[in-house]
Order: structure tokens, then sequence, then C-alpha cells
């Protein structure tokens, strides 16, 4: 029997860090819930780590966290769980320092793609998202450092303004009219049921994701970018990290 989807439960609360849930399915080591508070991974944002809590106490380790294509989000364990958990009801948590380090990120590259989009044309080639920095890279003409340093100021001036972060959803047929949400160069953002999410940062930015962000920018901190590569003639990679927030 198909499996139902999981109930992805960060799409409506990035904040939502544990849950109960029970246990849709096993396979070798990885295992199905019929909701979770795990992201996946995805558009550059590694999956979440952190762990489940047996119905007897054990806990066991999640390393990571996948998505198949029938959206059934699979739990990778450390340990292969023991046998007879299906239709039990166990906890889960995240690691919580972990999601907040990549929201934080996550939303601070928002800002910084935008800012390079709208000033210098600048759209993104690849994107990895990390706890300790991030790196972003643009196809971009005539990059020195002074337009380094000018893209650093103005995204800490967008944080420090304190914008609202939400999400919410428009028609696939919307989307397509809509290049505005677009950042990246032959990526298009997932359709999922007909729909695309859309993370906007109120007053300043609306863009096509499926990650995970705080609720408002000044929870971000204050961004650093603190190397720069070529990556080709028109092609440069940014490495950010953050300083933490007030």
């Amino acid at each position: 029997m198909a499996l139902q989807p999981t109930n992805r439960l960060y799409l409506q609360d990035e904040s939502r860090f544990e849950t109960e849930a029970v246990i849709a399915a096993i396979r070798a080591d990885d295992l199905a819930f019929d909701r979770s508070c795990f992201y996946p991974g995805g558009g550059g944002q590694p999956p979440d780590e952190g762990a489940i809590r047996l119905p007897s106490g054990e806990l066991i380790d999640i390393l990571s966290a996948s998505m198949d294509e029938e959206e059934v989000v699979w739990h990778r364990c450390k340990t292969t769980p023991p046998a007879g958990l299906a239709g039990r009801t166990v906890s889960l948590s995240l690691n919580r320092g972990r999601r907040l380090a990549l929201m934080r990120a996550h939303t601070a590259l928002h800002v910084l793609n935008t800012l390079a989009l709208q000033e210098y044309g600048a759209w993104i080639t690849g994107v990895q998202i990390g706890t300790e920095h991030s790196r972003i890279d643009f196809k971009i003409e005539d990059f020195t450092p002074a337009v380094c340093r000018g893209l650093e100021t103005k995204v800490n001036a967008v944080l420090a303004e304190g914008h609202a972060v939400r999400s919410f959803y428009i028609s696939e047929k919307e989307f397509q009219r809509r290049e505005d949400l677009l950042r990246t160069l032959g990526v298009r953002p997932p359709v999922a049921h007909g729909q695309v999410r859309v993370v906007e940062i109120q007053g300043f930015d609306a863009q096509a994701c499926g990650g995970t962000h705080v609720h408002d920018t000044r929870e971000v901190g204050k961004v650093v970018i603190f190397r720069t590569e070529n990556k080709g003639r028109i092609n440069k990679r940014l490495y950010v990290r953050l300083e933490p927030a007030a």
C-alpha cells in the first residue's frame, strides 16, 4: 500500500522544533512518519538533524532526512530501529540550535540575493547554506571589492529594519506570470499540487522558496562577507558568515 505524503509541519510553522508522530513505515535504517518537523533538504539548505524518542524511552539519533517523489519524508537513523514499531507514536525533536542557524543564514541570503539582483543584475548560479558559514555564487559583471563592501552594508541595513517574514502559496499559473519571484538561472522552484511556495520579507522582497526562515530580519544578526572567489569570468562566489543577533 502506498504511503500518504508526510505532513511537513515546517511549511506552516518554521519554529516547530518537536512533535508527536506515528511511524508510518520502516525501511532498513529509515523511518517515515505521518507528520514531521524535519526539513528534508533542498534549495541549498541541508536537511535537519535531531532525534526520536521511542515509547520505551530510548533515543535514536536522526542523521538526515530526504523526501521521495511521493512527498514522503524518510528519516535516516544512526542505528537500526527495533522491529515492530510501525503504527507506534513517538516524539520527534530537531537539533534546535542547528535549525535556527540555518534559518538565520537562509534569510540573510534572501536579502543578499535580492540586493545583488536589484543593484547589479546578478543572478544566483549556486548556493550552499551552512551553520558556520554559507556560500552563494552570482553571475555578475564588473565585480569589485567596493561592490562587495557596498552589498554587505546594504544587507545589514535591511536586516536592521526589522521586516516581518512570512510564507504563502500561489498557483502555478500566477507564478508563471511572476518573473520577479525568480532568483536563479537554470533552476525553477518546485511546483507541488499546482502551487508554488513564496517567502516574503514584508516591505522588501518576495521570492519562490521552500526552505525555513526566521520571523523577523532582526533575528538574523549581522552579515559579514569574509571571502570571495572567481569561479569564471563573470561568476563570483561570496562566502558569508553571521555575527550573533543583538
